[in-house]
């Protein structure tokens, strides 16, 4: 990801592709992050808007810390991760996808 987006806070994007890794099984249940230091490396940013981007998933109960351990993925985190997801496309993107769809004279089908 060497590309950032303008409107959209970069912690925020750190934390959806961490979002999508889970999502795909990139990164599965019980499996440790990557590192804040290495991400942060990774993606040229500040090590503490990767830990914001981190905090976030804690915040969602998404990953856990376990202390001088790293931060984990927790157990049915992909559904839960797949459920918030599904809510967020139907309440903030789908209701403009349609009016678009509607607005275009297309059949949503």
């Amino acid at each position: 990801m060497s590309h950032w987006r303008d409107d959209i806070p970069i912690f925020l994007q750190i934390r959806q592709r961490m979002i999508d890794m889970i999502l795909r099984g990139t990164i599965g249940e019980g499996d440790t992050l990557p590192s804040v230091r290495q991400v942060a490396a990774e993606l040229a940013v500040n090590p503490l808007t990767v830990t914001k981007a981190y905090q976030s998933l804690v915040d969602l109960e998404i990953v856990e810390k376990r202390r001088g351990l790293g931060m984990f993925v927790r157990d049915g985190a992909q559904d839960a991760l797949l459920s918030h997801e599904r809510d967020k496309f139907l309440t903030e993107e789908w209701p403009s996808i349609r009016a678009r769809i509607a607005a275009l004279g297309l059949n949503p089908q």
